[in-house]
This record gives structure tokens, sequence and C-alpha cells, in this order.
């Protein structure tokens, strides 16, 4: 799956879910753990193995998701400098793949219809989009290198995951499903590309992986100081900046973005801005074929229940 900026751009797939437990404790706790199986004594798998096998499940995915389209809602608050929200933002997208190209289709803004023209205009928009990466994937190939058909530098969850070092395995139970939960640390020494892929060796978190299907069920991740590359001027994280992102398994064959949510400031070149506090979710969850215009959804797909969504109880067996 590839990330997309997080913020007032386009976005795509990736990133992030909020999962508090917090309305659970107290007396009704003991009552809703008591509905939650317990997880598996089954010895837990070797870290490395484990997130091999996680690595190449996602690349799957990120070629099966290529055949869905969903919606999705987004709102955004902007804080100003003393982290008082100064404006609220909404905006309502179609995400999906465009010949070969990720994209998002604005449909609404703070939840108002766009006009005829806006409409033509996003409609342009997403056309010289397609039509720019297509041209570079094509130079691209003919010189044998590979390229982010967005235009910018590549930053997929399995890149995340190869840019870091995992410790201490735990089991939980997540929706009934075992779940592998592991802490994710990037690493400093780690080769990069791009700049993006240098961002996420500053990188800290935890990651959720469904047991059965070998796949992301849920990532965090935090940043606990200040990061900057090129003095700046190409990255610039503030400490305390945090995402999180939960996945929901769809028609039985591919984990799709259930619920993102993201907070703090966060500079990347030109293509992302965050300042405040972000949060998304998707639905309508459905087949479609695509090549110049979209085309009507060919199958309806009913999602599971998402990865730990809001109110959905939780039990943690360490190992």
């Amino acid at each position: 799956m590839i990330i997309a900026p997080l913020g007032k751009g386009p976005m795509r797939h990736v990133g992030l879910a909020v999962a508090t437990l917090a309305l659970l404790l107290g007396s009704g706790r003991s009552f809703a753990q008591s509905l939650v199986p317990e997880p598996t004594d089954k010895p837990l798998p070797d870290i490395t193995t484990l997130m091999g096998q996680v690595e190449a499940n996602e690349r799957k995915s990120e070629a099966i998701q290529k055949n869905y389209i969903y919606s999705e809602t987004n709102t955004f608050d902007e804080r100003d400098s003393r982290e008082v929200v100064k404006k609220t933002e909404s905006r309502d997208t179609e995400v999906f793949w465009l010949n070969g190209v990720p994209v998002q289709r604005t449909l609404k803004k703070d939840g108002t219809p766009l006009t005829e023209d806006e409409a033509r205009k996003e409609n342009e928009r997403i056309d010289t989009i397609v039509k720019k990466a297509t041209e570079r994937r094509e130079k691209a190939d003919a010189k044998g290198k590979e390229t982010d058909p967005r235009g910018h530098d590549e930053l997929t969850l399995t890149r995340i995951l190869e840019l870091g070092r995992f410790s201490d395995p735990r089991r939980e139970v997540i929706n009934g499903r075992d779940t592998i939960v592991v802490d994710y640390l990037g690493d400093p020494k780690a080769k990069t590309h791009n700049y993006a892929e240098g961002v996420f060796r500053a990188l800290s978190g935890t990651v959720w992986v469904d047991e059965q299907d070998r796949t992301l069920g849920r990532l965090e991740g935090h940043f606990s100081h200040d990061f900057k590359i090129a003095s700046g001027l190409a990255a610039n994280v503030k400490e305390g900046s945090w995402f999180k992102i939960a996945f929901t398994k769809i028609n039985d064959e591919v984990w799709l973005p259930a619920t993102m949510e993201a907070d703090g400031h966060v500079r990347y070149l030109l293509f992302f801005k965050l300042d405040g506090h972000f949060r998304g979710r998707t639905s309508n969850y459905r087949k479609f074929t695509a090549k110049s215009t979209i085309l009507p959804g060919i199958a309806e797909v009913d999602p599971a229940a998402p990865a730990d969504p809001p109110g959905t109880d939780t039990k943690s067996t360490p190992k």
C-alpha cells in the first residue's frame, strides 16, 4: 500500500486510526473483556520471518487494491502558533487507481458538492496528474528505473517496514482474530533512496499484524524529537507529531484503510504540510473498472469491521 500525504493536499490509502479504550475503563470493563476471546497459547512466530511475510503480502495487496474504489471523508483542524484551532475544513473524496496511477477525486468541500465548473476542473486536474505520471513512468521504464506514479518520492508500507527494526512480540485478539503486536523503531543506519524514507528512519511506533493473513491490521507511529532534512528545507518534523491508521478486510481478499488520524507539525517538500489535527474515515468499498473515465462499480462490497475501531475492546497477553 502506498501512503500519500496526510493533510489538506491529495492523500491516498494510508494513513491512520485511533482506538482509545478510555470509555471501557471502569465498571463495564470486566464484562466487555469477558466477551473477548482469549489469545491462543501457541508459540509466537519468529519476528524476522513474520515481518518478511508481511512485506511480501503487502506488495500483493498493493496490486489488488488497484481494483478498488472507495469513499473517504477527511477533516482537518488547522492550528496557529499558539496551538489554537483557527480553521476547520472537510473534504469528501473518491480514492481509486486510474491507468496505474493513484488519484483522489474531490466530491464535496465542507459538506457542499462541487459546482459543475469545480467538478470539471477537478476532472481536468486528475487527467493532468495521470498524463504526467504516465509520461514519467514511460521515461523511467525506458531507462530501466522505478518511479512513483504520483510524481514524488515513493513511500510504501513495505518500505517503512524495511527501514526499521522490530521487537517485543505479543498477542492481542482484535475482532475475534489473533493479532501479533510488535514495536517498531526506525533504523538510523538504514539505506534510503529519497527524503521521505529519511523521515521514517526517525520514527518509532507499534505494528499490529493479522496472524492468519500475515498483513497489517493497524499501524501507529510518533516522533520523539524534532527532525530535519537539509536544514528543514526538504523535511521538518516537530517533536510529538504522530499518526495512526487502521485497516479493514474487504471482500475476503484485501485489507484497505478504514480510519486515519494524525496530529502535529510536519512539512515535506511541497507535497505535504500538516499544522494541526487530521482525521479520516473510509467507506463504500467496491470494485471498479476504469480507463480514461470512472465506470460504475461492478460489484458492491460489504466491508468487514475495521481492525480495532473506536469502542472495540481488546485483550493482550504478553509472550
